[in-house]
């Protein structure tokens, strides 16, 4: 009894082995069509909007041994295709994917741009969606309105802002920028953005913005010496800030300290030698400060820079 058991129990586990072994290669025979898709006909799915089954095979045709021709199309079609079906993380690996491979292509660039935007599109809905009352979805209108020049509305949202967090840092400091950027701004509107960035350094004393705006403010005034400390304070925040120390320097040379104003303007040179403006303000110092073969150099500089950029500033006659 026992015996016929044991060759029972053999029987069966072979029989198991065996449908075991029919059930795998009936599973690799099912999966295998997707797997091996040639890439014309996994572009032609995507094509047709069938990408959930050819994602990768779509990879697979974005393999640097094929040809060119074949990786953009099917960058591209993946890109749509996924955008398509809502696939953001499938459609951004694609985005990487030909920007690694198509960096220059403007048709390429066409696609990636449109796509961000969907992207941004789609994002900008789920935030409104999701927390439409949240002071993300109110800066985010207030962003949107401004670019359309909706100056009074994007206005009301930072203040709507302010009334729900007086101390969300960043808020007071954009409620300033659009003051001054309105161009339908009344008389108060500069006294008024001025208490806003000192508001915004109250609730956050490193925003260098801030400081670099209350400079110019200041300088407009001809308060010359407090713009050159808060511009000084917004180049000591902000090490690359190529602007504040521009009009550290030129705050300096309207005092006639042409020596103290070499070395910001220096700085701003390093920074952002393509600026006209800041070689024509070197220049000046140096030749004032009896520096004339410097001087000469960053003249020549300006000019060239001046060609190509008719609103520059004209150069400084010497004194």
């Amino acid at each position: 009894m026992f015996r016929y058991s044991v060759k029972a129990a053999l029987i069966l586990l072979v029989c198991c082995f065996a449908c075991g072994n029919i059930l795998a290669q009936q599973e690799k025979a099912a999966v295998a069509p997707r797997s091996e898709l040639s890439p014309e006909k996994a572009i032609s799915l995507a094509e047709q909007g069938q990408c959930r089954n050819t994602l990768s095979a779509l990879k697979h045709a974005m393999a640097p041994e094929l040809p060119a021709s074949t990786r953009k199309e099917a960058g591209v079609v993946a890109v749509r295709c996924f955008l398509l079906i809502d696939n953001r993380d499938a459609a951004l690996d694609f985005i990487r994917l030909l920007n690694k491979q198509f960096p220059q292509d403007p048709d390429v660039l066409f696609v990636v741009v449109h796509a961000y935007s969907d992207l941004s599109t789609r994002t900008a809905q789920d935030l409104a969606r999701n927390a439409p009352q949240s002071l993300a979805a109110h800066k985010l209108n207030a962003e949107a309105l401004e670019m359309q020049g909706k100056w009074e509305p994007a206005q009301m949202e930072y203040e709507e802002m302010l009334r729900k967090d007086p101390n969300a840092r960043g808020t007071h400091f954009l409620l300033g920028r659009l003051l001054l950027s309105r161009p339908d701004a009344g008389p108060d509107a500069i006294p008024r953005a001025k208490q806003e960035f000192l508001s915004e350094l109250q609730i956050d004393p490193t925003n260098s913005d801030a400081e670099y705006i209350l400079g110019e403010l200041a300088r407009h005034d001809e308060n010359w010496q407090e713009a050159i400390s808060r511009f000084s304070r917004a180049a000591k925040l902000n090490p690359g800030f190529a602007e504040a120390y521009l009009g550290w320097g030129a705050c300096l040379i309207n005092l006639k300290k042409y020596e103290e104003a070499i070395t910001p303007l220096r700085t701003a040179e390093h920074l952002a030698p393509g600026n006209p403006d800041v070689h024509n303000a070197l220049a000046t110092a140096l030749v004032r400060s009896g520096h004339k073969q410097e001087a000469d150099a960053e003249f020549a500089i300006h000019r060239r820079l001046s060609s190509a950029t008719p609103n520059a500033s004209a150069p400084n006659a010497p004194e």
